[in-house]
């Protein structure tokens, strides 16, 4: 009997899950229960993270507990240091994260230890750290020094004061704070999938991490926000934005940042991240990136139906803070890493192999077997 096929398991409900949901057909994301209009600029990436992994908001208790846990757990062992140091420096930042988080388990003395206190431990471990992974190997490529990691500022903040050596101003810490709570999850995304995937085999947090960050390394998953500047950069003035679109829809070319997999209508987390863009832009003397990405965001919807997703808008936000292109994408994992874990957790607390079938489409059975010596 032949099943239905479905490429990439599109329509295909893999798991339930507490965490997310993606309403595409109305344009909607939720987090356990909350519009992601009603918390982005709300509540904090802090809040935000204990929400996805414990299902409501902390009470003022809970989140200093939670905050208290992840300031602490920021320290790198020492030969993490090292590697970030003397990776090479023309490294991808995504290929350096993947392999310092990875290298994280080998320092964890509990590993053997499966019990959800130990997981959630991880959990901090890893989302504490992986900011600093990021912050650290950018500052060794370029030769500088590296700021001793701090206890008394937020996430956001702290990554941003670790990438410059000095302490960001409270808009610039807010505008990122709003962006890591967008990235936060997103339902059964690749990178989501993958690391439920590595988890369900009852391998290790680690590992399962490490999986989700290989697989948002892709220009189709995560890469796509690096793309957009690489388009605003290569069109370069607002005058060539039509011609240089209508070469690139003549040659039936993705445009970058436009339409996605899930929304038939506006991604919600873009309107946020347009918003934001206006802003710095405004207030940093460079409107021209946000007029061209305005342009292609209507000839897009005129010429194909298709809306900006958080990619198109994400990528000014971070040009505008004068983050490096290249971390557009690390700066998406260290966000990400909040719903990657508490998948991981939720996995593990319900778990079950994922084995899916496939149809073989390879020549008929009944081929026999010729020695070597006879092969033409």
């Amino acid at each position: 009997m032949s099943a239905i096929i479905a490429k990439g398991l599109e329509g295909i409900i893999a798991n339930t899950t507490n965490l997310s949901d993606v309403l595409g057909n109305e344009g909607i994301l939720i987090y356990a229960g909350y519009n992601i209009n009603e918390i982005a600029g709300k509540a904090t990436f802090e809040e935000v993270t204990y929400l996805l992994w414990h299902g409501e908001l902390p009470n003022k208790k809970q989140l200093s507990t939670l905050t208290d846990k992840l300031r602490s757990a920021r320290e790198l062992p020492e030969t993490v240091v090292d590697f970030l140091k003397t990776a090479p420096n023309d490294a991808p930042p995504m290929d350096v994260i993947r392999t310092a988080v990875s290298m994280l388990g080998l320092y964890d003395d509990s590993l053997k230890d499966d019990s959800p206190a130990a997981n959630y431990s991880r959990a901090v471990n890893i989302t504490a750290k992986i900011g600093v992974i990021a912050a650290y190997f950018h500052r060794a490529r370029k030769g500088l020094d590296l700021p001793p990691v701090r206890t008394d500022l937020g996430e956001a903040a702290h990554f941003l004061y670790l990438i410059n050596g000095t302490e960001p101003s409270e808009q610039a810490a807010r505008t990122l704070d709003v962006a890591y709570v967008l990235h936060a999850d997103h339902g059964m995304n690749a990178s989501t999938f993958a690391a439920r995937v590595t988890i369900a085999t009852l391998s290790d947090m680690y590992s399962a991490i490490t999986s989700a960050i290989g697989t948002l390394k892709g220009p189709l998953h995560g890469g796509a926000n690096e793309g957009v500047i690489h388009m605003l950069q290569q069109i370069g003035d607002e005058k060539n934005v039509e011609t240089w679109i209508e070469n690139q829809l003549i040659q039936k070319k993705k445009i970058m940042g436009i339409g996605h997999r899930v929304y038939k209508t506006l991604d919600p987390r873009a309107p946020h991240l347009r918003a934001m863009a206006v802003t710095l832009s405004d207030q940093l003397g460079e409107p021209k990136w946000i007029r061209m990405s305005e342009q292609i965001a209507k000839i897009m919807k005129q010429r194909k139906g298709l809306n900006a997703n958080v990619d198109f808008y994400s990528a000014t936000v971070y040009y505008s803070l004068g983050l490096p292109t290249d971390l557009f994408t690390p700066v998406f994992a260290i966000a990400r890493c909040a719903g990657w874990v508490g998948h991981v957790m939720e996995q593990l607390a319900d778990n079950r192999l994922y084995r899916p079938l496939s149809e073989y489409t390879g020549p008929a059975v009944g081929k026999k077997f010729v020695p070597i010596e006879q092969r033409a």
